[in-house]
């Protein structure tokens, strides 16, 4: 009986899935796009050393649902691992830390899929494994590493286009570095819902000023209802046209213009409106500010515009034939398509549905026309109209993270470091991180390294650093720790990984670019472009 009244129940009453259920607050956060995305990614964790925070990453991956994940961790586990790492118990000691901790990884959720390496108690061959596995999304690799593998993955990185994330904790300090492979854009960054608003009002369109014509042909007879509820944009759209008709066509983008016109609009509500106050005009004179500007490109996006093509990659993605279409579109209109939403506002219901109507015509419009130059163009002649739309709605925000990867000179870099500490200083601001990392990286291939080998080490990379109180303290903890591992502060900062990961596998939001320094004695961090 049942199953009778569920099939013929309207698909819109059926409540919702299980699985739906069981992502309920990720999917508000990444939607089903990003919850598909995550869902098809295969990862690869390299782990060595004490390896926890490499695990307490992939837990809060396992957790949302990645498709399947990799372990490579030739350590058998004895007990100093019981104490540092919550995915093993007694059970455990002499068995490969792997296959310990991919069994406990997949009782957290089923639908992942985990396999690990080695299958026995034998040297590792990662080459074999990259090799011979499914090609995978990201690869997560934790400090230290031997050279030889490093370079396997880089090698790796490089030929598959594969994000690389290396992660490296010893007692209370920690950094994680993000190598994306070229130019990594992000087209939907999830910026604040008011940002997103473009009402238009100083390039309206003709359907539009049609519509405000009609709406305020007769404004000062129309009755205290109908003049108390004229959509604030139908009033912006009115007093902007008078502004521009007194003002030789210039529209009142400065600041003392800005002034003078809302001071014009206010004056113009009715003051003696039995309904009360209008509503309406109180939001047209707050929405000035904000909605009569000038059109302009974001930094973010003129860097995209001007982006060259490096790569057979980039070559062969749909986001540039897009963002090319997009550029023509802009050059072509001296603005970007239409978002098309509408915030809410004071008005008739049937009057802000018509206008609504309006501005998602001209949305679908500008969007086809992008679509109709994006097939005409090279490389694009199966782009996805959905990949069209979600661009134009985003535009504005679009964000090319890892632009360029040339120029960073590590000894500039401290050195404007250490110039920034000086005014830190001044003003009782924290200083730089940077001197953890330096003595964190010394480290990268010999955990047990001692403060001479790390002072050593960081003078080669920048001759007289080491001579730095603040990098001599860092080496002393680092080699205190000798490559020992904080159960909680691992949790900390695999949280904070999976989060990067999740943002790069999902291309939602913008990760960091590219390496972000944690101080567990001051509990916080500050990410750096390394």
């Amino acid at each position: 009986m049942t199953e009778i009244v569920m099939t013929q129940t309207p698909p819109i009453l059926h409540g919702p899935s299980e699985k739906e259920k069981k992502y309920d607050r990720q999917l508000r956060l990444w939607a089903a796009s990003g919850q598909a995305a995550l869902e098809s990614a295969n990862i690869l964790l390299v782990n060595s050393g004490t390896g926890t925070v490499g695990i307490e990453t992939l837990k809060n991956l396992v957790l949302p649902g990645i498709g399947r994940f990799t372990i490579v961790d030739d350590a058998v586990v004895d007990e100093p691992d019981l104490g540092v790492n919550f995915f093993l118990d007694e059970s455990c000691l002499g068995k490969l830390r792997s296959q310990c901790c991919t069994q406990l990884l997949q009782e957290l959720n089923p639908e992942v899929k985990g396999d690990c390496y080695p299958k026995s108690k034998a040297a590792v061959d990662l080459n074999n494994i990259l090799t011979t596995s499914p090609t995978f999304t990201l690869i997560m690799y934790t400090m230290p590493i031997k050279p030889e593998d490093l370079a396997t993955l880089e090698a790796y990185g490089r030929q598959h286009c594969t994000p690389l994330v290396s992660i490296h904790t010893a007692g209370f300090y920690s950094y994680f570095r993000i190598s994306l492979p070229g130019a990594f854009p992000i087209v939907d960054t999830h910026p604040d819902a008011e940002k997103t608003v473009d009402l238009r009002l100083t390039q309206p369109w003709p359907e539009l000023v049609q519509f405000a014509e009609e709406m305020t042909q007769d404004i000062e007879s129309l009755d205290d209802h109908a003049h108390g509820h004229l959509p604030y944009v139908v009033i912006l759209l009115y007093y902007l046209g008078k502004w521009r008709d007194a003002h030789n066509g210039a529209n009142p983008t400065e600041y003392k213009a800005k002034v003078e016109f809302r001071k014009t609009v206010a004056d113009a509500a009715r003051t003696d409106n039995p309904e009360g106050g209008e509503e309406n005009f109180q939001e047209a004179v707050a929405a000035v500010n904000r909605s009569v500007k000038a059109q302009s490109l974001e930094p973010t996006l003129r860097e995209v515009f001007d982006h060259e093509l490096s790569n057979e990659a980039e070559l062969r993605s749909s986001f540039w034939v897009i963002a090319n279409a997009v550029k023509k579109f802009h050059d072509k209109h001296g603005a970007l398509p239409l978002p098309g939403s509408l915030p809410d506002m004071k008005a008739e219901s049937k009057v802000y549905v018509k206008l609504q109507s309006i501005y998602k015509a001209k949305a679908r419009k500008d969007v086809s026309e992008v679509l109709e130059t994006a097939r005409a163009m090279a490389g694009g002649e199966d782009v996805d109209p959905a990949e069209v739309e979600m661009f134009c709605k985003n535009a504005s925000f679009v964000k090319l993270v890892n632009a360029t990867t040339d120029g960073r000179d590590l000894s500039k870099i401290y050195d404007s470091e250490k110039a920034n500490d000086e005014l830190a200083e001044a003003v009782g601001m924290p200083l730089s991180l940077m001197p953890i990392y330096l003595a964190l990286s010394a480290t990268s291939h010999n955990a047990a390294a001692t403060i001479d080998e790390i002072k050593a080490e960081v003078s080669r990379r920048i001759p007289g650093a080491a001579d730095d109180m603040r990098v001599l303290q860092a080496a002393q903890e680092v080699a205190r720790a000798a490559g020992g591992e904080l159960h909680d502060l691992s949790a900390v900062i695999g949280g904070m990984v999976a989060q990067e990961v999740i943002k790069i596998i999902t291309k939602q939001y913008i990760p960091i670019d590219n390496t972000c320094i944690f101080d567990g004695i001051s509990s916080r961090c500050q990410a750096l472009r390394l």
